[in-house]
């Protein structure tokens, strides 16, 4: 025991005291523990503030580029669209080239301010489809799977109503039967879109229902709400977002199919769909039906890259949370 004591009085490194460290109530020096290497520091920095490898893939980064442009284009579209798009003082269907750069079409319009125009009416639309279809099926979902009984059974087989009908059928009915207006598409959409939604938010509350943490909560005295958006809801919140962003071309495309049956936006609105249905009746004119379709088709394939890309973040992470617990 003495061998000891005065080996470390004799050198406090070997005997692994940080001689440095003085404690301000003269004290006795702390054992200072191993440091880490610098290399796995950084590794640990990387891993904790990094990008995820799944957002680095090519496919991710130019679906998030192209997601930017038609985000600049969106906010600063009147400064981008060198003619107005309603007027009609242009040749008629004029070729692609000079002072119009996609062409004209029929009634002497600049086809690329139609196509920057309808890109504030196309994309914000699909974003508030997609955000109330997720509300009203998540609160459909929440509340059939927290309080099972009759509630479940009334919300699953209404939301089996809907899936027993062809989605993109049922909101041509339902948006037929309201009448032609970009309003009453989304609504029609909403309708058909919520049930993906509440059956997936019904699973996940059903697998969290009796959690410990919730168990817990309610004893404390929660109420079944305050447990159900407290507990419960930000533990699969992260789910949802990533249903979300994949839904987000399916419903432009439905929005847009939908003005390309004459059943969503109405001239002399532009906007996508209705822009293709009119160059689809004049196919010489190839640029009537060529830009406003690329332009679906680039939203669409970035929203799909971007969201298979948090799609495989977010199950790895979860894979990951669940191989750690």
């Amino acid at each position: 025991m003495s061998t000891a004591n005065e080996t470390a009085q004799a050198d406090p490194a070997a005997a692994g005291i940080d001689a440095t460290a003085r404690p301000a109530n003269g004290a006795a020096a702390v054992p200072a523990g191993p440091a880490l290497p610098e290399k796995v520091v950084r590794k640990m920095t990387k891993r904790r503030f990094g990008v995820p490898k799944s957002l680095r893939t090519p496919l991710a980064i130019i679906g998030m580029v192209i997601i930017a442009l038609w985000i600049a284009i969106i906010i600063f579209a009147p400064l981008l669209e060198p003619h107005d798009p309603l007027d009609q003082s242009g040749p008629r269907l004029a070729a692609p080239g000079g002072n119009y750069l996609f062409g004209t079409d029929t009634l002497g319009r600049d086809i690329f301010s139609r196509v920057v125009a309808a890109s504030r009416v196309s994309i914000p639309s699909s974003i508030v489809l997609v955000v109330i279809s997720s509300a009203l099926g998540c609160f459909i979902g929440a509340m059939a799977g927290y309080f099972g009984g009759r509630i479940d059974e009334i919300f699953m087989r209404l939301t089996d109503l809907v899936f027993a009908f062809p989605s993109t059928i049922l909101a041509m009915v339902i948006s037929a039967a309201l009448g032609p207006s970009i309003q009453n598409a989304i609504l029609a959409v909403v309708l058909v879109s919520w049930p993906t939604y509440a059956r997936l938010v019904r699973s996940l509350v059903l697998g969290f229902r009796n959690s410990e943490f919730v168990i817990v909560g309610r004893l404390l005295g929660r109420s079944s709400f305050a447990s159900l958006f407290k507990d419960i809801l930000p533990n699969i919140l992260p789910h949802i977002f990533v249903l979300m962003f994949v839904d987000l071309g399916d419903c432009l495309l439905t929005l847009s199919g939908l003005s390309f049956l004459g059943l969503g936006a109405t001239p002399p609105t532009p906007e996508w769909g209705q822009m293709v249905s009119e160059g689809v009746m004049r196919m010489t004119s190839w640029w009537l039906a060529f830009f406003p379709g690329l332009a679906i088709f680039t939203v669409v394939i970035a929203e799909n890259f971007v969201g298979d890309a948090v799609r495989d973040w977010f199950d790895r992470s979860y894979s990951a949370g669940r191989q750690g617990e």
